[in-house]
């Protein structure tokens, strides 16, 4: 199934770019994020993100 980025978005606000994997994961679970969320951001590679659109295309890239 593929994560939609709107929802990916909703749960990323507060994160202080640039943010690494870890910090966004963080971000989102504490934000309530579903699983399927989660999921996709722990499916990220390890690597800093600039911006809420670069996590968005870096999950893109995973479909």
């Amino acid at each position: 199934m593929t994560t939609n980025p709107i929802e990916v978005q909703k749960h990323l606000s507060g994160v202080d770019y640039p943010a690494d994997k870890d910090d966004v994961v963080s971000a989102a679970e504490s934000q309530g994020a579903s699983d399927d969320v989660l999921d996709a951001l722990r499916a990220l590679p390890d690597r800093s993100f600039e911006s809420p659109t670069d996590v968005s295309g870096a999950i893109g890239d995973q479909g």
